[in-house]
């Protein structure tokens, strides 16, 4: 596939060197070396690195333990931590056991972040126990075909990168590595593949092998090769789908190296918020609550729900938000709302049943006859009240830990927030740790208007 010069310079700064691929793939050797010495297990290398469409820097080794198909589930991971806790151990003492649908271990060596994962020896994907059982077939499927289109991969990756959509984990709800790869053998390149997206409408199905065995409701539709049942772009958001269609539009329009530029990291600090804060004459609140002792694909999740629910919370109290979004550090999470209004009357409106609703108005009419408040008065054919308001500001809302609890909250953020919380109110937001959120927060723009901006 041609390039345009413009992409061949890129392209010299995304190759690995040879000494890098001699680097990692020599740690490669050496560690299905001793898997196999080990006599337990057959050693694989998945990944970007077996597939050769791993970026320069990117220095991340998956290497699966494939065990016999017929070893319980329990002894598998028993002796799958026990084989990789051996085999790291060779050369590093420090170890972090991980857990995905089942447990791993990670370690750094030799400046190479190495992941050893235990899986089953299947022969087919569809006799799959763990989802992990599927990625050894990823990686002879896209080896087998990816010769040629390498260099498209590389560009493809860097330029979802740059664009903020590259990952398909719960926080960046984007483009994983073998996508990329799928699209390029898809469309046969990176402009191709650019062309085609430049006119993508949601639940656009890509299906390569012409076997699709179920249906999907997900805005990007890219039915596995190796898994007729599986969409591989299960992932990817309606947001970060039409950020990449924007981005493909936009290059293919007027295109520049500013598309592969690694994007710039924003911060702000406490002075600039208190201005953005005065500016808008908005009312800005924080909750910030430890993060619960779980792997991001279980609290990630939670998070969004629980935002959604306190949101719920603030509007059924009167508290438009007009923004709103969460971040996740590793010791701390935040909610962060914009509210339109801050403070309320004392008072507000409550609505009966038509007065034709005969047994309803009547209950209605007498459970609020002794209450000194106007009404039941009758408006537009209903009655109607007014009543006290419990809560007259968005700050004495969130302050109730009672009521905060009683909203539909993720498990593990229930925990955390019962057991300890707090909350902030204007510049009094900023955090350091949440600096660049709390930027990304009042700078929001999409991935294109962000690249055009910078030119």
């Amino acid at each position: 596939m041609k390039h345009l010069p413009l992409e061949e310079e890129v392209l010299a700064t995304l190759r690995p060197t040879q000494q890098e691929r001699d680097h990692v793939c020599g740690l490669a050797g050496r560690l299905l070396a001793l898997i196999a010495g080990s006599g337990k297990a057959q050693g694989m290398v998945v990944g970007s690195v077996a597939r050769h469409t791993w970026l320069r820097g990117d220095r991340d080794l998956d290497v699966f333990m494939l065990f016999d198909p017929t070893l319980p589930r329990e002894e598998l991971e028993l002796q799958g931590l026990a084989l990789a806790r051996s085999v790291a151990g060779t050369y590093t003492d420090k170890l972090h056991e991980k857990y995905a649908e089942h447990p791993y271990i990670n370690a750094n060596i030799d400046d190479v972040d190495v992941d050893l994962v235990p899986c089953y020896k299947v022969d087919s994907a569809t006799r799959i126990q763990s989802a992990v059982d599927r990625t050894p077939f990823h990686t002879r499927y896209i080896t087998d075909r990816i010769n040629g289109l390498i260099d498209d991969v590389l560009l493809l990756k860097r330029f979802t990168k740059a664009g903020g959509i590259y990952g398909s984990d719960q926080m960046t709800e984007g483009f994983s590595g073998y996508l990329c790869e799928l699209l390029v053998l898809h469309y046969g390149g990176f402009t191709p593949l650019l062309e085609a997206a430049a006119g993508w409408r949601p639940h656009i199905v890509i299906d390569i092998e012409h076997h699709m065995a179920k249906e999907f409701d997900e805005p990007l539709v890219v039915i596995d090769p190796v898994d007729p049942r599986r969409n591989v772009a299960a992932a990817v958001s309606l947001d970060k789908m039409a950020g990449f269609v924007e981005l493909a539009r936009g290059y293919l329009a007027s295109p520049s190296d500013v598309f592969f530029a690694h994007p710039p990291g924003r911060c702000i600090l406490k002075q600039e918020l208190a201005a953005v804060i005065r500016e808008r004459k908005t009312f800005v609140y924080a909750i910030v609550f430890a993060t619960p002792p779980y792997i991001p694909e279980v609290v990630v999740p939670q998070l969004k729900r629980s935002l959604l629910s306190v949101c719920e919370l603030l509007e059924r109290n009167g508290f438009a938000v007009h923004h709103a979004d969460y971040d996740m550090q590793p010791e701390q999470c935040m909610f962060l709302f914009e509210l339109l209004v801050g403070e309320l009357p004392s008072i507000r409106r409550h609505a009966g049943p038509p007065v034709w609703n005969r047994v309803n108005a009547d209950k209605f009419r007498e459970k609020h006859l002794a209450e000194r408040a106007a009404g039941p008065y009758i408006a537009e054919g209903r009655y109607e009240m007014e009543l006290p308001r419990v809560y007259t500001t968005a700050k004495g809302l969130l302050s109730s830990q009672e009521l905060l609890i009683t909203a539909s909250l993720g498990k593990h953020i229930r925990l955390s927030l019962e057991s300890r919380w707090t909350l902030l109110e204007g510049a009094d937001c900023w955090q350091e740790e949440f600096a660049p959120f709390i930027a990304g927060f009042f700078d929001r723009c999409s991935p294109l208007v962000r690249i055009l901006r910078k030119r």
